[in-house]
């Protein structure tokens, strides 16, 4: 490790406002780390309805001291076991199976407006920039000022810093330093649609629809399709994610049609249209969806990347290993990645004189873990489609379901950022 006594303030941006931005600005600024935000919209802002935050996650927000504040922005008895239930989607909605509760697997769905407003609440606001949009991050004049990088944005400003922090998403600018390619290198769709929107339960009831979903979230599982529901809003509200795929090419091998938005509204006959054929519950919720339904062409990275980290840059969430939301644990694997960083970007050790030593050791660690979930994650949604794998066949399809969110939930953070300090 580095000297202690030869330590110096660190300077360092982070791109990107959103869960993963934000909760590393917080962890930084209660370490003591002087922290500029700089995002692209003229606020802060998050795009789609929910969020599960499950139990790896909700201990980080406790250790950087931000849970109380989100239990403020829903119904503290939203932070509880929760467990889940496995359905047919086709006639008869025979239960498949029911994922057990455990005492120690309290996890939290909300909006995630709202759960990002308690983010903000707590970060600096002298901190936060907006309108900065990221075009390029480089190296300053190694003769005049040596270790240091430049943000440039896309208003013509420039912002200097020890150490800048990619958390600007799947789509991230920063990637491109990190990974030394183009615009929009590692990212692939990932084969899926995911159509999204929110349903009052009196409404969903009122429809006919008999499976009980106030307290507990469920899964519609079919052929190439699943639907996922989470109460939200102490069960008022109903958070539905309907995702349709396609398994006869590889991820990777076929793009969208040049021009094609990501996330566009369609009528909701397109996704009817989708599910013909399946049983009545789905039949009713479906009918239940807004007439225009927020469609979302889901990306991934992939290729993985071989490294989060070049020199004093980092990347960190969606940028660094976006995923499919099978398992709803990328926002979790982003606020593990924000709580590394803070607590080995303010050890004692950290300077700005081995702080590439620094980010690669936060590489090391981080990668192995978020690539493990990225790989389950694809696992878990051919689990769900009835697609592929052994434990899809009938008869074995609960063993495919049991225990999927033990290596996810118990995981232990601490080991990591152990094994990364003695890294440098």
């Amino acid at each position: 490790m580095s000297d202690p006594s030869s330590q110096k303030p660190l300077k360092i941006a982070i791109v990107g406002g959103g869960v993963c931005g934000l909760a590393c600005a917080v962890a930084l600024q209660r370490s003591g780390l002087s922290v500029d935000i700089f995002e692209a919209a003229a606020a802060f802002g998050e795009v789609g309805a929910g969020i599960g935050i499950g139990p790896n996650a909700v201990r980080v927000l406790k250790e950087i001291g931000v849970l109380e504040e989100v239990l403020k922005r829903t119904n503290p008895a939203e932070l509880k076991p929760k467990g889940f239930r496995f359905f047919s989607g086709l006639e008869g909605h025979e239960l498949v199976y029911e994922y057990p509760m455990s005492q120690d697997e309290e996890s939290i769905s909300m909006h995630r407006a709202a759960f990002l407003d308690a983010l903000v609440s707590v970060v600096d606001p002298r901190s936060t920039h907006f309108r900065k949009r990221c075009v390029a991050v480089s190296e300053a004049d190694a003769t005049t000022n040596p270790r240091r990088l430049i943000v440039h944005f896309a208003d013509g400003s420039t912002h200097e810093a020890d150490v800048v922090l990619g958390a600007d998403g799947i789509r991230s600018t920063v990637r491109n330093y990190v990974v030394g390619g183009e615009a929009g290198s590692h990212v692939a769709f990932g084969n899926t649609m995911a159509y999204r929107g929110l349903i009052p339960r009196a409404v969903l009831e009122a429809a006919g629809f008999k499976t009980d979903v106030k307290d507990v979230p469920a899964c519609f599982m079919g052929p190439s399709k699943h639907i996922i529901v989470v109460p939200i809003k102490n069960g008022e509200i109903i958070n539905v994610a309907a995702f349709a795929a396609r398994y006869d090419v590889p991820i990777g091998s076929q793009g969208l049609p040049a021009g094609s938005p990501w996330v566009e509204d369609v009528a909701r006959e397109e996704l009817q249209k989708e599910y013909n054929g399946w049983g009545p519950d789905v039949s009713a919720l479906l009918r239940c969806m807004p007439e225009k339904v927020s469609r979302w062409a889901v990306h991934v990275i992939h290729p993985p990347l071989e490294s989060y980290a070049k020199g004093r840059v980092a990347l960190l969430g969606d940028a660094a290993h976006g995923m499919l939301p099978h398992l709803g644990a990328g926002a979790g694997q982003g606020i593990e990645d924000a709580f590394v960083l803070a607590r080995l970007l303010s050890h004692p050790s950290a300077t700005a004189e081995n702080v590439e030593t620094v980010l690669q050791a936060y590489s090391d660690v981080r990668r192995p873990r978020a690539q493990g979930v990225w790989e389950a994650s694809l696992r878990t949604g051919r689990n769900y489609d009835f697609h592929g794998q052994p434990e899809c066949a009938e008869g074995t399809l609960r063993e495919g379901l049991k225990d999927q969110w033990k290596s996810i939930w118990h995981y232990e953070l601490y080991e990591d950022i152990d094994h990364a300090l003695q890294l440098f």
